[in-house]
């Protein structure tokens, strides 16, 4: 059986979109790629509203699971999927990558959480689709 396909999900602080990427991943995609997150520079801690939206919405404590982690921390991934960090988003070799330009909730109402968390959802059920079909890769 071959090795699933990695997938990280990478962000400048890794403690709140890549965060709950990395969770609704594991939560609806595990069975065709791995996901973890990442960043260049890390907090001490997950978003706790992250953390919340999570929990209600995909009954999920991804405090207990995951944690901030470096681009370092995670193994080598086939394919990376920045959020849109608004600043020079960090390299990652890999075989794919995009940029999903996601606004960054942090600071804002639950409402952007939530909102964020289903656009999130939206792109990994749409990841699935591509990688289970191994079109993940952009023809020029």
């Amino acid at each position: 059986m071959p090795e699933k396909i990695k997938v990280a999900f990478v962000c400048v602080h890794n403690s709140c979109r890549s965060q709950m990427a990395e969770a609704i991943a594991k939560i609806i995609a595990s069975d065709s790629f791995e996901a973890y997150s990442a960043g260049t520079e890390i907090k001490n801690g997950i978003n706790p509203v992250a953390v919340t939206v999570i929990q209600e919405h995909y009954n999920m404590d991804m405090s207990l699971s995951q944690k901030p982690k470096l681009i370092s921390d995670i193994p080598p991934v086939d394919i990376v999927i920045t959020m849109g960090c608004n600043v020079n988003c960090p390299f990652v070799p890999c075989k794919f990558r995009e940029d999903w330009g996601l606004e960054d909730p942090t600071g804002k109402d639950k409402q952007e959480y939530i909102k964020t968390a289903k656009i999130i959802e939206e792109k990994i059920l749409e990841l699935k689709c591509r990688v289970n079909m191994k079109s993940y890769v952009s023809l020029p």
